[in-house]
């Protein structure tokens, strides 16, 4: 009798233990603005919108031996309405395979190029709502079925390359082409740099950007060239700028993009000033003016929205 329950006892920590190998966190954000906005010549009329609003759940295995198995699915919905996406788990769906080789990724999940550099200098609203950035070049911009690669992370660099299958994706090209995306990143201290380039037959974009921290003070750039069928290439300019003091904010940026080289009159203007105030790591009250001139209608035409809006992270 001793025997079994001294044998039932090893069971149970080795059962304790297989399971501490694991671990699933539920994480979300629940972003929403009340706004006052104002497309061309229509009205300006009062919206509350979503701001990018979600949830998601991650987690990891320890195989052993420095290898880890992962995944992270993540669902975006509006808390206006209270309706889910039409794509279920179309903002992530990933399965993946790390150690000391890096990590090789499998599914749904954003491109790293934008993440490297566009998301990357987006500091107000982290590129959610109205006041995301409209100039950046999204013809490339491919989530879904995908295979990727990073580097392990080599004294503040690190690499990334994934691949997208023709079939399937949201809006395919009538011939299926394969999207490839490549983007690496690098921090020193208070120096971020990073470069993301993408590519679907004719279509593709490279973008370079650099963030440096100094005191309360942050500062960014980036510069995209875009270049699309028939309409051709073009440049474009990004900087922001914060500055932080206690529990304060204070956010600029402007971004301007050049004319299409075969399209004229396509050059637009869009910035935006906004005030952060962090009631917590994970809560705060921001308010933002953003505008944007686009005489073309190419990027949706002259557009601004003042705006008020509370950000809960989970």
């Amino acid at each position: 009798m001793k025997k079994q329950i001294a044998l039932g006892l090893l069971a149970a920590v080795a059962a304790g233990g297989a399971f501490a190998q694991s671990s699933v966190t539920v994480y979300g954000r629940l972003n929403v603005t009340v706004e006052s906005v104002k497309h061309g010549d229509e009205d300006r009329q009062g919206e509350v919108n979503n701001n990018s609003s979600r949830i998601g759940f991650k987690g990891t295995e320890d195989l052993g031996g420095g290898l880890k198995a992962g995944f992270q699915i993540e669902h975006g919905f509006d808390p206006t309405t209270g309706t889910a996406a039409s794509t279920f788990w179309g903002r992530q769906a990933e399965v993946n395979l790390a150690g000391n080789f890096g990590q090789i990724r499998l599914g749904t999940f954003t491109p790293d190029s934008y993440y490297a550099t566009s998301d990357y200098i987006g500091m107000h609203n982290h590129e959610t709502g109205d006041s995301s950035d409209a100039l950046y070049g999204f013809s490339t911009y491919v989530t879904q079925n995908k295979v990727g690669y990073v580097t392990p992370n080599l004294s503040g660099f690190q690499a990334f390359i994934s691949v997208a299958e023709g079939v399937n994706n949201p809006d395919p090209t009538p011939d299926l082409k394969k999207t490839w995306d490549l983007a690496a990143y690098y921090d020193a201290g208070p120096l971020h740099l990073g470069a993301g380039y993408s590519k679907r037959d004719e279509e593709k974009q490279f973008a370079v950007r650099g963030l440096y921290e100094f005191g309360a003070f942050t500062v960014g750039g980036l510069v995209q060239r875009v270049s699309e069928p028939v309409i051709g290439d073009r440049t474009y300019f990004r900087v922001s700028g914060m500055y932080a003091f206690g529990a304060n904010e204070l956010h600029l940026n402007v971004g301007r993009t050049g004319e299409y080289s075969d399209l004229k009159d396509t050059d637009a203007l869009q910035w935006t000033v906004g005030y952060n105030y962090n009631l917590s790591k994970r809560t705060k009250v921001y308010g933002y003016y953003t505008k944007i001139a686009d005489d073309s209608g190419i990027y949706g035409g002259d557009f601004n929205a003042f705006a008020l809006g509370i950000r809960h992270n989970f």
